[in-house]
């Protein structure tokens, strides 16, 4: 069994719209910010980002479709990228720090490591066989 087991599918339902909400939620629970202002707001300016790029990527959940797939999981890995350089660029520390690169190690786990490939590779009948001449 194949550890690469989220699909586009699972992305749609179970990934997208629930980490946005956690995303804008979250800052608020964990009272971030005591490093500054921009440690609660990135993250929630991030959630709402996330929520409107999947109601415009082309996937199930979408209800607009323009954004193709590939698309949306390359800004979710500069998302990743971004929460990895905010903690030192912005100087948060303490939990404010610690948020930012959880967030940044499940992005870019789930979308680098157990992304399953989009479209599943073929298998050809005659792949190894020889031909008579």
């Amino acid at each position: 069994m194949s550890f690469r087991f989220i699909t586009k599918s699972i992305h749609a339902y179970l990934i997208d719209y629930p980490v946005a909400i956690v995303l804008i939620a979250m800052p608020f629970v964990l009272n971030l910010g005591q490093s500054g202002p921009l440690a609660m707001w990135l993250s929630a300016v991030v959630g709402v980002a996330a929520l409107l790029l999947a109601g415009l990527t082309d996937h199930p959940t979408g209800f607009v479709r323009i954004i193709p797939y590939w698309l949306h999981l390359w800004v979710d890995r500069a998302v990743g990228v971004v929460f990895v350089i905010a903690p030192f660029a912005c100087k948060f520390d303490g939990v404010d720090a610690w948020y930012y690169w959880i967030l940044a190690a499940a992005v870019l786990f789930t979308t680098s490591v157990l992304n399953a490939p989009e479209d599943p590779v073929t298998v050809r009948s005659r792949l190894g066989r020889r031909t008579a001449a």
